[in-house]
């Protein structure tokens, strides 16, 4: 292992002090170096080992292919190094340089030594004692990349062996790092001789929470340098005991893409306005975020924490007021309403049907079970029975029309799920027995089944508005126009009140007798109010306690997510030239535009570069296919010449609501991935960040000198 100048004879790092280059990784380039610097020992070498072993300082190159823009030493990217002493001796006052004759003088010049080593002398001066320091960084650098070969394979470091004292002795981290001792690593061999440990529990820690500081701080420096982006939170995840909130990146990069990156997770731990001001602190003064660069926000929470993310969310808006309150693409418009809400009987629905769809996953022999269950309950109706058992097949309980499906095969899955905790045929583990118990007692309550009837009928009112706004860009513009009848509908129904409930009670009651459930009043609430004289009306309860409030909150949080900007933000998505096709005898609302009028190159020239813009795309020519998505768009190649029109673009791109490529949502899949896959005693913070950042393109030797700045005490200690 070489943190010395490879070539022979070069003083550098005894009587010289120069910049260290590590060999290329691109195997042409190394083999030039290796010829450059006349090292016969070398030649053999795979490019991998000598591009971690071996360095060439700064005195080889010449002054041009060493950047010097950049704040560190670093080679240009076809560097070859060119100078290097002669080894011959000259002869009759000449050296030779191949079959040409250099003057003595020439070489005096360029301040050469002319001395001549056996071959022997050379290799035993290769084989040299680096220097502490030097050792050390390559004592580091072998514990990232073991790190980082773990992270990226969602592996935990600590495991198997989780118990605290049994510390890091059978993890999977040591067992990589006896690995690479075995095949030759002799900075980690002499760790473990003196230490007898490569690696401490503690040292481990310091370098996960190393590389969540790296990455956050190139994920930030992105973001930065693209300007606008969006602030994206998923519901509260329990790591190690606490509740922490992950929060997500949206912004467009430099080729014009939607992206989408995860940035770490928050404490969250307190509550009210000190809780929403830690959390925008955090964001701010230790992330390093701009928040007078967001345009966007958009939670997904349940309605445990519902009020504390509401919270946040105004105090964001009142700190901040153009990041404007929005819907999250990553979940459809009316799940996303009932999970917020934090009645009783709505909070049942919810967590039934994520059972249900965790039930039906783990076999397909149960989704067999389903299915015959469904073809029982519809024997005359052989294509509405082959219908829902393709629904069934996906994911349905993420659907806008979810409510409308349990409704069509609840009489099945009550059958299809007792039949299983039966297991007459014996077929069935006790855990799956279990579960199904589980289901059916919930199936078999009547304020499951009110509050699921209530659902269907007022969230059939946004379902079609829902598929709309997260549909395709002729689909979510039409939708920025048709909010007010939706409203309009939902008044409608709330003021009439007594009459619809009326018929959904009629409904819930007439499915109840069918399945054999008892019609009563929650038993929980009977108890709390068992004191009060008077008897409990089945109709009053419900309608008080579950229609009432539900219309309310759907119609409140309609106004609230779909604001006047967040509608402003919709409507121009009348630039894509598929709507100015479909729409060419009107221009794009260039009141719409004029929101982003203090975030354009130019505003001036806004309404004639509009108007260009509409001119281009309202004639089609015979055959020729306009782009059809805000993404297509983009990649224009001609988008360039209508800078104002990009700049809006990009600002729409960051909008939550929109849909994202399947290419693009990558960092919301792995983070899916990570908190189902995951055991939660492996659980880690610092290593999510690793594991859906991997792809960020990591430099081991900027990790190694953040880790010994954030730790300058651990290479005393070495």
């Amino acid at each position: 292992m070489q943190s010395q100048c490879a070539a022979p004879n070069c003083p550098s790092g005894k009587s010289e002090v120069q910049p260290l280059f590590r060999f290329p990784r691109d195997p042409e380039r190394s083999k030039k170096w290796v010829e450059k610097c006349q090292r016969q020992e070398l030649i053999d070498k795979p490019t991998e080992q000598l591009y971690r072993y071996y360095r060439l300082c700064g005195k080889h190159f010449e002054t041009s292919l060493i950047d010097a823009e950049c704040q560190s030493t670093v080679l240009k990217d076809d560097a070859i190094p060119t100078i290097f002493d002669v080894p011959n001796k000259p002869q009759s006052g000449q050296m030779k340089r191949g079959k040409e004759p250099i003057k003595e003088s020439e070489v005096e010049s360029k301040g050469r030594k002319k001395v001549k080593k056996s071959q022997a002398e050379t290799a035993k001066e290769d084989v040299q004692t680096v220097s502490e320091q030097e050792e050390y960084k390559e004592y580091l650098n072998s514990l990232f990349e073991v790190l980082l070969l773990l992270g990226e394979q969602s592996i935990p470091p600590p495991g198997p062996a989780h118990n605290k004292e049994e510390g890091l002795g059978s993890s999977n981290f040591q067992a990589l790092l006896e690995y690479r001792m075995n095949c030759g690593d002799e900075v980690l061999k002499k760790r473990y001789d003196v230490n007898k440990e490569c690696c401490s529990s503690e040292q481990l820690n310091q370098l996960i929470e190393v590389c969540e500081k790296y990455i956050r701080s190139k994920l930030v420096e992105e973001v930065k340098q693209n300007s606008f982006f969006s602030l994206l939170t998923e519901d509260l995840v329990k790591i190690s005991g606490g509740w922490f909130l992950p929060v997500f990146l949206r912004y467009v990069d430099q080729s014009n893409c939607q992206q989408e990156r995860f940035i770490g997770f928050l404490s969250f731990e307190g509550h009210g306005d000190a809780l929403a001001e830690r959390l925008l602190s955090e964001m701010t003064d230790r992330w390093g975020l701009d928040m007078e660069q967001c345009r966007g926000q958009a939670h997904s929470c349940s309605a445990t924490h519902f009020s504390q993310i509401k919270a946040f969310a105004y105090k964001l808006i009142e700190k901040y007021p153009r990041a404007v309150l929005t819907l999250r693409a990553t979940q459809t418009l009316n799940v996303s309403l009932a999970n917020s809400m934090s009645l009783s009987g709505v909070q049942l629905v919810m967590s039934t049907l994520k059972k249900i769809e965790s039930f039906f996953s783990q076999s397909s022999l149960l989704q067999q079970e389903l299915e015959h269950a469904i073809s029982i309950f519809y024997p005359d109706k052989q294509e509405k029975a082959n219908e829902l058992t393709e629904v069934c097949r996906t994911g349905w309980t993420k659907r806008d029309d979810a409510f409308d499906l349990a409704v069509d095969i609840l009489e099945a899955l009550l059958l299809c799920v007792d039949s299983v905790h039966d297991n007459e045929d014996m077929r069935w583990n006790d855990q799956v027995t279990h579960d199904a118990l589980e289901i059916s007692k919930a199936l078999a309550d009547f304020e499951f089944i009110m509050a699921l009837i209530v659902l269907k009928n007022v969230m059939t009112l946004t379902r079609a508005f829902g598929k709309n706004v997260q549909g395709n860009a002729t689909d979510a513009h039409f939708a920025a126009a048709s909010l007010k009848s939706v409203l309009h509908s939902l008044k409608e129904v709330s003021d009439n009140i007594d009459v619809y409930h009326e018929f959904w009670s009629d409904e819930a009651v007439n499915l109840a007798t069918a399945m054999e459930v008892p019609v009563k009043v929650p038993r929980s609430f009977l108890r709390k109010h068992q004191a009060e004289s008077g008897v409990v009306r089945l109709e009053n309860y419900y309608k008080d306690h579950l229609s009432v409030p539900v219309v309310n909150h759907i119609f409140r949080e309609m106004n609230e997510v779909f604001s006047e900007d967040h509608l402003k933000t919709l409507r121009c998505l009348s630039l894509v030239p598929a709507v100015i096709e479909q729409h060419k005898s009107t221009e794009p609302e260039e009141e719409s535009v004029q929101m982003f009028n203090n975030d354009i190159p130019n505003a001036g020239t806004l309404s004639a570069e509009l108007h260009c813009w509409w001119v281009k795309w309202s004639k089609k020519g015979k055959g020729e296919t306009f782009p059809s998505s805000l993404h297509e768009t983009l990649q224009l190649a001609d988008v360039k010449f209508f800078p104002n029109m990009l700049a809006v673009l990009r600002l729409i791109g960051v909008l939550p609501t929109l849909a994202l490529q399947d290419s693009c949502d990558a960092a919301y899949r792995r983070f899916r991935m990570y908190i189902e896959n995951t055991p939660d005693v492996f659980k880690s913070k610092s290593l999510a960040v690793l594991n859906m950042n991997y792809d960020v393109g990591f430099e081991l030797d900027s990790l190694v000198e953040l880790y010994m700045k954030t730790y300058p005490d651990r290479e005393e200690e070495s």
